[in-house]
């Protein structure tokens, strides 16, 4: 949270329309770092009803509008996630992003790939309408839960951990990058922030916005970071450089905080997958390696 420009940030499983959804706290990490490129890494919506917005969660929308702006210099990428399928037409629209089904991009020599990573997620390819009905049921409950939800967390936390979803998706994204030429490959879906090294393939999650635990992803020079959101440092940030938070963005808006980056290059290439085409059906060929890590390896974030 200085003037350090990242080269990308990735933020994932927002899931707008859910009472967990943390929006406010993402907009925050949006607003008081600075990037060339964000990327959007699928589920940023929970499902395709719109009345379960927020006001925060249209606050979160309308601030990627106005990153979007050409004159901002940065670099929006919305990956499509399975909560997202049947909305990238509206959202691409509505906020004017770009939507991808997986986005590749060349940085200090080496390959990168994003892809949410339900492909990987065995019970999310053969079981999509079940899955739907779970996520229905999820979001009722939600609503009858007491207010910090802690029935609903405790069942997404037990539902990953069932289904060994962290390492399934793990396993089938580094079977999925060997095939890509990658050597780093960054998922969510999963709502755990892992990073796990296998034969030289660097694999990320960058975890999720419904849950106690609030993470995202940053690349610079120095390589790939995991980042917990705390809310007393924003809090410290805020009212120590501007007073309050309304002389944040009154004063300080987001012309200055994302401009021109004091005339930085880009020093990557990016090489996208198809915008808003079918799904990469290679992906799903990898599903069946999704079991190649018994053991995933948990490096501990906020470092």
């Amino acid at each position: 949270m200085d003037l350090h420009v990242y080269n990308t940030l990735i933020l994932s499983d927002l899931h707008l329309g859910a009472e967990t959804s943390h929006a406010r706290e993402a907009t925050r990490v949006l607003k008081q770092n600075h990037f060339q490129r964000l990327i959007l890494l699928g589920d940023i919506f929970a499902d395709l009803n719109f009345a379960r917005l927020t006001k925060e969660h249209w606050k979160f929308l309308g601030y990627i509008r106005k990153l979007s702006n050409p004159k901002r210099n940065v670099e929006i990428v919305w990956v499509e996630g399975n909560h997202d399928h049947g909305l990238t037409d509206i959202m691409s629209h509505l906020v004017g992003v770009r939507v991808f089904q997986n986005y590749a991009w060349e940085y200090r020599g080496l390959r990168h790939v994003a892809i949410h990573g339900h492909q990987f997620d065995g019970f999310q390819v053969n079981r999509v309408r079940l899955s739907q009905l779970g996520t229905s049921l999820y979001l009722l409950l939600q609503k009858l839960d007491f207010k910090s939800k802690p029935v609903a967390r405790l069942i997404d936390r037990l539902n990953t951990r069932w289904l060994r979803m962290s390492s399934k998706v793990a396993g089938g994204a580094l079977a999925y990058a060997r095939h890509r030429g990658a050597d780093r490959i960054f998922c969510g879906h999963t709502h755990q922030a892992v990073h796990v090294e296998k034969d030289g393939v660097h694999y990320y999650n960058s975890g999720g916005w419904v849950d106690s635990k609030l993470t995202y992803l940053t690349i610079d020079e120095e390589g790939v970071r995991i980042h917990e959101y705390h809310e007393h440092e924003y809090d410290e940030h805020e009212y120590s450089e501007h007073g309050d938070r309304e002389r944040t963005d009154r004063e300080h808006g987001a012309e200055s905080a994302f401009g021109e980056h004091d005339g930085r290059e880009r020093a990557d290439d990016s090489d996208s997958g198809e915008e808003r085409s079918e799904a990469d059906s290679s992906a799903a060929d990898f599903a069946d390696d999704a079991g190649l890590l018994e053991d995933v390896e948990y490096e501990g974030v906020g470092r």
